[in-house]
């Protein structure tokens, strides 16, 4: 059986992926700025989650979608349930890994300052990271995919263009490991307010099943 497809600005993802488990596509959208008027694509993005996250997420039931995507709890609460996540990110507008790096370590960075966590242990596993980018170039359809497993404080980063083997890294700092799911998923300060959106959307409607 086919797995269905869903467009996220003409970048196909399965709507459906298996890790450990069978993971749902919950939300997508796209990062992009505006110059002069003209909007500019970076990637798109999809959110891939284990249905179960519903369970942890029943406070909100009666919440509507406009409201979750303004709640921080919310996202907050989503990205703590111990549940598998995996986003898969897409690249639109071809760039150099070490620009996407630096963008990841900086937001990164920025959270973990802003909560007074930035230490050497988090320094450290943020130039890894830095440093796995920095060789790459993303070309219009290279993948990069972050696994975040239910029970351990850890992140699988993967990348992969045509033509080239994927690579992988692991992070084991947990601080840093939260803050990269809160730079995708974290609700008003997210990096991406339109995948936002589609997770509330999404979520709102499961959670009034």
């Amino acid at each position: 059986m086919g797995t269905e497809v869903v467009l996220v600005d003409e970048v196909p993802f399965p709507s459906q992926i298996t890790t450990t488990k069978p993971l749902s596509l919950l939300g997508h959208g796209i990062t992009d700025i505006e110059i002069h008027f003209l909007q500019i694509k970076f990637t798109a993005i999809g959110v891939y989650l284990d249905p179960e996250v519903v369970s942890h997420l029943q406070q909100w039931k009666t919440k509507k979608a406009n409201e979750l995507a303004e709640d921080d709890d919310f996202f907050d609460a989503l990205i703590s349930a111990p549940v598998e996540k995996f986003l898969r990110v897409v690249v639109i507008k071809e760039i150099k890994g070490s620009q996407y790096g630096v963008q990841l370590e900086s937001a990164v960075r920025d959270r973990l300052a802003a909560d007074d966590k930035y230490e050497e242990e988090e320094e450290e596993a943020l130039e890894k990271i830095v440093e796995f980018f920095q060789s790459k170039y993303f070309k219009k359809d290279s993948t990069i995919t972050y696994h975040f497993p239910a029970t351990s404080a850890t992140a699988e980063i993967s990348f992969h263009t045509e033509g080239k083997e994927e690579s992988k890294i692991k992070v084991e700092n947990a601080n840093v490991v939260e803050n990269i799911k809160k730079w995708y998923l974290g609700g008003t300060r997210g990096v991406s307010p339109s995948t936002i959106s589609s997770l509330a959307n999404t979520l709102s409607a499961e959670l009034t099943k």
